[in-house]
């Protein structure tokens, strides 16, 4: 079971997200101080933190580098600095990502899931070779095919679509999907998500008439079975 840190002062907070991160099939540790959290980040090993930046005995700016740096541990940040600013500077200082106060559950929960997925090495211990409705794409090589032909995808093409066909019955977030293809942090990549779905389905459709990318409206994509 993988393990994620909660660094939160606020009782009723840290609860919340313990027993909403418990229920989605995590262990979660509770820290209510910087000093704390960063106790547990020595005498063990988390897949992913949780933190808030207003932190007693050590603020969440100078817990963050250590828990990136020297626990290797992947963090996200909860803040109710919303500025692009604030957000930026996080992200150069090695968060994974960044949580604006209030929050959504769900979207926390999201969130988590792509991160840990990122850094669990779990695609490392996948198939090389995924196959579904005649198209196969080699993670090892980068290449797709579908029916036997040979399919052209940049990097982000083919990480969309190895998301997808690894995971057929979920839905997945045009956030999620953009943490996951592109590596870096979401904001409102609405366009460049829409695009990349586009050409997939194009390049798909010359030799298939199966639809391969299913559109879940309000919500995001999924492999279409």
């Amino acid at each position: 079971m993988e393990k994620i840190l909660i660094v939160e002062d606020d009782n009723d907070i840290n609860n919340l997200i313990a027993e909403a991160l418990s229920k989605a099939g995590y262990e979660c540790i509770q820290a209510f101080s910087g000093t704390e959290g960063l106790l547990y980040a020595r005498t063990d090993k988390f897949s992913l933190a949780v933190m808030d930046l207003m932190l007693p005995g050590m603020t969440g700016e100078e817990l963050l580098p250590k828990l990136r740096q020297e626990y290797k541990i992947p963090v996200i940040v909860l803040s109710a600095k919303d500025s692009l600013d604030s957000k930026v500077s996080l992200l150069n200082m090695g968060a994974e990502d960044y949580i604006t106060k209030p929050f959504a559950v769900d979207e926390l929960i999201a969130r988590a899931g792509v991160q840990i997925r990122r850094f669990s090495g779990a695609e490392e211990t996948s198939p090389a070779v995924i196959t579904r409705k005649g198209l196969a794409l080699c993670r090892d090589t980068f290449s797709a095919e579908i029916n036997g032909n040979k399919i052209s995808l940049t990097k982000q093409e083919f990480k969309i679509m190895e998301l997808l066909i690894s995971h057929p019955n979920k839905v997945f977030s045009k956030q999620d999907i953009y943490n996951y293809a592109w590596e870096d942090y979401y904001i409102g990549e609405d366009k460049t998500i829409n695009m990349h779905i586009s050409n997939i389905r194009k390049k798909l459709k010359a030799f298939s008439e199966e639809e391969f990318i299913e559109t879940v409206w309000g919500i995001g994509f999924k492999f279409s079975s």
